[in-house]
């Protein structure tokens, strides 16, 4: 091969330099995860195996770190939101419903809760909040059967009974168990279909 066909070799410190980039983001989400609603940049450091430089060199705005933790969940995601549930009649679709968002909220509760608490200093905290409602909302429209979404006020009761902020409540303030949760959700999703 001559040397002009050659492929040019990969710049080490570039791809060294994202690979850190990345164990930053995946560091600051597991500390999340994990109960640190607001980790410090040693913990960061210290959990992507990183120098407290490189944390700061990487992402000099939360704006930035926030994007890059919401596109890596929004990865981890996507299947189950895009998950087709199998045909069923309305209660066994309802109760499906409400498992699949039980299993979603537990998976992001702790970065939503964190999220929520720098949401007031970020717009795009925000504006992921808002697509995350809005992608929920149109999978429950999609999902139910006509009768039940011709009807705007019913459809908003359903969307609020099912919501990330009730469950919450259930879980964080009523101290309840996943299995609890999902029973009190299922019974108000009940009475709003009769």
């Amino acid at each position: 091969m001559s040397p002009s066909k050659e492929k040019p070799k990969p710049d080490g410190r570039r791809l060294r330099s994202e690979a850190s980039r990345q164990r930053i983001v995946e560091a600051m989400r597991d500390l999340v995860r994990e109960g640190q609603v607001a980790p410090r940049a040693e913990d960061v450091a210290a959990r992507a195996n990183v120098g407290l430089r490189s944390v700061f060199r990487h992402f000099d705005d939360m704006e930035t770190l926030y994007r890059e933790i919401a596109a890596l969940m929004r990865t981890e995601l996507a299947p189950l939101l895009a998950e087709q549930l199998p045909p069923a009649d309305a209660p066994d679709l309802l109760e499906q419903l409400v498992a699949r968002r039980a299993k979603l909220f537990e998976k992001i509760m702790p970065l939503r809760l964190a999220a929520d608490v720098h949401s007031h200093t970020s717009p795009f905290l925000r504006e992921d909040r808002h697509w995350m409602n809005e992608s929920l909302r149109a999978i429950l429209r999609a999902s139910l059967p006509a009768a039940l979404t011709k009807d705007r006020t019913l459809l908003d009761a359903f969307d609020a009974a099912m919501s990330f902020e009730f469950w919450r409540r259930l879980r964080e303030d009523q101290n309840l168990s996943v299995a609890q949760a999902r029973r009190v959700v299922e019974r108000v999703i009940e009475a709003l279909a009769k």
